[in-house]
């Protein structure tokens, strides 16, 4: 009998399993069973029950056997055909599990997730042989006479969660487990009196109390009402509503309401018209032409110039064509102030989608959008999957941003995810920033992209004057801060004149290395090959990859002798040092450690733009996209650090930062400048950085890129063998290197690639886990995927590596 198959993505499978598995659909199911549901399936020998989404229907093969779907978990596909594609895009692009590429689409409030109960059934038992662990267990299960989760039995009898007791009783016949799946967080729903038709015939009120009828009186004029809101307007107790519901003048029903996430201020003047430059009107008006067919517009213009302006004038556009829109900021921090400007622009039309939302407010936002409540999403990288069926634009912010890039499975790019979405709908894709990446801009050079450019500042804004300070020349005058001279004097003075200042300082903490003067031995983490860093505020050391912390140290562990140093400085540092510099001074600390509350962000950021800051003080989170007009000095405590990294990107990176940066000053009538401080005043990066100069440092990075062979010359795939075991990791890397070397060799003239000797990363051990990397510089093209795929799947399949995990990732952000 020829059976109708539907192709399911499973969850928790490994990448060499992961294929689309034939379920037949049930006929009392196949009303519910669409591509995109969520279904319940059994999975495996053990048939244990698992979630997967329909991605394919099939006809049944003859002579070939299936499993049936068990149960179908959402009313409504919760996954669209575009968002099927984007799924199969990112398991093709990312090397991931079709589940997986599912999943990162829903916010987690969406997820399900599965219940394991048991419940012992009676038998008889006479002749059965038990350990007392299983027959405390089974009686304990009889007496309760009901499911239980597996850790209360265990908890309540004092036993290990795998000690196994309840799996023999299963073998046994004597327990029976149950899985079911629940949503993890349920929509949020109020007392709602909707008023009876009874109530609005002649003589309703007659045998009413006085606050009855003023209760009736309201709800004749709105139809409905919230009960709490309901009593508040009227006067009265939740027992006169309830009163009248008896006499079935109304009802009190459940209604669904959004969980909207607090916006710490909205400003109302982003509401006026917008009023263009010449510059910035050419700029639009090529967006505009560009909009009608579709594509990649790089919108490239100085610090200052206005690009939002532009973009937000665009949006104006596409919102009034019935489209939806996407715009996205590199970092939470990013997000208040856009939001701000979008909430006043735009009102109740836009949703926000980051990660610093509850579960409960991720999920409704999501459903507005989904309901089409909301015309226009902002939000950091997870917002380019916002549910829009009709999108007219895309915006990435700061486009060159690294946290555009996911660090966990699937590995995808943003910028990726949203030109395969804006090819989709045939939408305008546009990509915003004063320092673009060098791969967008060579893009745009070669016309793959098209370009918009701003040259100069909005209005009378003009760019900062940057002054370079050679700290080894500060030291000789005898200065012992690690704030100069000048820049102590010019925080003064912008202190005296009523003007804010932005400090930048790339490192948390208060001390960012701990050694011993006498062995040389340097304190480290015992689960990363990283030194710890020491925070002042709760006087511990701390490992900033994996979290471990330990006391304040004097005495070394390694030769017993008291002379522990605390060196280099951070946040906290830097901190106590413009305390004692400038006493007057209300200093504003911006990094994790300061900003771990909820809501802290928006509540910082909306003080220090009400000027109850004098000076911002922080990690790279105050280096972009902030818009003070009161900021008019800057100051750049530390410009060499990224330079001293051991990766290709590290001069844009600097470039990019100290751009930024300084960026953030004289924005409005006053004037800015900007301070850098370095032991590397020559550097050509910083030089250019002080001038603002991005033309110049492109011609000079990208004639250095194309002579190394690095991106957009090329793409990279670093392949990550990772073990508890390091000769383990270091043998599968080795293996994986020469059989990937072996299937290129096979067919040089299709496969030109250049790849690197396996090598640890700088950080060679993270979470007690060894790493090493093989850095192969290819094409990202369907034969190159197709053998990184073949050879990830065989090492998942491994038996021999077991204790291994090989993944790729293509085209990191970084490879330190």
């Amino acid at each position: 009998m020829e059976h109708v198959i539907a192709g399911v993505a499973v969850e928790n499978v490994s990448y060499h399993f992961d294929i689309l598995y034939g379920y037949i659909i049930p006929d009392e199911l196949r009303s519910k069973a669409k591509v995109g549901s969520r279904v319940l399936v059994g999975f495996s020998k053990g048939n244990s029950k698992r979630q997967g989404i329909i991605f394919s229907f099939e006809k049944s093969e003859e002579g070939k056997k299936y499993k049936r779907i068990l149960d179908v978990l959402d009313e409504e596909p919760i996954l669209t055909p575009e968002m099927i594609a984007v799924a199969e895009y990112l398991k093709d692009r990312t090397f991931c599990t079709y589940f997986e590429a599912a999943k990162v689409q829903l916010p987690t409030g969406f997820n399900y997730k599965l219940n394991i109960t048991y419940v012992a059934r009676e038998r008889d038992i006479d002749g059965m042989r038990f350990s007392e662990d299983e027959k405390s267990v089974y009686e304990y299960m009889l007496e309760k006479v009901c499911y239980l989760p597996k850790q209360r039995i265990y908890s309540a009898l004092g036993l290990t969660d795998n000690c196994g007791v309840i799996e023999k009783l299963i073998s046994k016949g004597l327990v029976e487990k149950n899985t079911n799946a629940e949503k993890q967080v349920g929509e949020l729903s109020v007392k709602t009196a909707v008023l009876a038709k009874q109530a609005e015939e002649p003589g309703a009120f007659s045998q009413l109390t006085k606050k009855q009828a003023d209760v009736l009186s309201v709800l004749r004029d709105v139809g409905s009402a919230q009960v709490k809101e309901l009593c508040a307007i009227t006067g009265v107790s939740a027992a006169v509503i309830k009163a009248l519901e008896k006499k079935d003048l109304l009802s009190i029903v459940d209604s669904g309401i959004y969980r909207v996430p607090k916006t710490e201020y909205v400003d109302c003047s982003a509401a006026d018209d917008i009023v263009l430059t010449e510059v910035q009107s050419k700029a639009y008006r090529g967006l505009c032409e560009k909009y009608k067919s579709g594509g990649v517009s790089l919108l490239f213009g100085v610090t200052g110039s206005g690009k939002t302006s532009v973009f937000l004038k665009l949006i104006d556009d596409v919102v009034k064509d019935g489209k939806n829109v996407i715009v996205m900021v590199p970092e939470i921090s990013l997000t208040p102030q856009m939001m701000a400007l979008f909430k006043g622009r735009y009102g109740d039309r836009v949703a926000i989608f980051h990660s610093a939302l509850s579960m409960g407010e991720r999920k409704d936002e999501y459903r507005r959008v989904r309901n089409g409540l909301a015309q226009i999403v902002v939000g950091t990288r997870s917002a380019v999957f916002a549910p829009f069926e009709n999108i007219g634009l895309i915006v990435i912010d700061e486009e060159q941003e690294h946290t555009y890039k996911s660090e966990s499975s699937p590995r995808y790019h943003a910028r990726d995810v949203a030109r395969f979405r804006a090819k989709w709908h045939n939408a305008l894709l546009v990509l915003s920033s004063a320092t673009p990446s060098i791969e967008s801009y060579s893009f745009a050079q070669k016309g793959i992209y098209s370009l918009e450019t701003l040259s100069e500042r909005y209005g009378e804004a003009v760019l900062p004057d940057v002054s370079v300070i050679d700290m080894k020349e500060d030291r000789k005058r005898g200065n012992k801060h690690y704030i100069s001279l000048e820049l102590q004097e010019r925080l003064q003075k912008n202190l005296d004149d009523g003007h804010q200042s932005i400090l930048l300082i790339n490192r948390r903490g208060y001390n960012t290395f701990v050694a011993c003067d006498s062995c040389g031995s340097v304190i480290t983490c015992p689960f990363c090959s990283i030194s710890l860093t020491f925070h002042m505020v709760n006087k511990k050391l701390m490992c900033h990859y994996c979290g471990y912390t330990t006391d304040f140290k004097t005495h070394c562990e390694n030769c017993g002798k008291e002379s522990v140093r605390y060196a280099g400085y951070g946040t906290q540092r830097i901190e106590e040092e413009l305390s004692k510099l400038l006493p007057s001074a209300r200093i504003l600390r911006m990094d994790t450690d300061s900003n771990s509350g909820r809501y802290a962000f928006e509540k910082n950021l909306s003080d220090f733009g009400r000027n109850k800051y004098d000076i911002m003080l922080g990690t790279q989170m105050v280096a972009k996209g902030l818009n003070f007009e009161n900021v008019t000095l800057v100051g750049v405590i530390n410009a060499d650090q990224q330079l001293n990294n051991d990766d290709f990107r590290s001069e844009e990176l600097t470039f990019d930062l100290l751009t930024q940066v300084v960026g953030r000053a004289g924005r409005g009538r006053h004037k800015g400048e900007a301070v850098i401080q370095t032991l590397t005043p020559e550097n050509s990066v910083i030089q250019l950085a002080k001038n603002q100069d991005y033309l110049s440092f492109f011609k000079n990075e990208i004639s250095i890129r194309k002579m190394m062979t690095y991106p957009p010359f090329c793409d990279i795939c670093c392949v990550y063998a990772i073990s508890e075991n390091e000769a383990k990791a270091l043998s599968a890397a080795r293996l994986f290197f020469n059989e990937f070397t072996d299937c290129v060799n096979e067919n040089r003239r299709e496969h030109k690639v250049i790849v690197l000797p396996v090598m640890p990363p700088r950080v060679s051990k993270i979470n007690n886990k060894y790493r090493y990397r093989i850095i192969i510089k290819c094409k990202n093209n369907s034969a190159f995927r197709k053998i990184i795929s073949k050879l990830l799947i065989k090492f998942s399949a491994s038996s021999s590596f077991s204790d291994v995990t090989v993944f790729a990732d293509m085209n990191p952000q970084t490879l330190v």
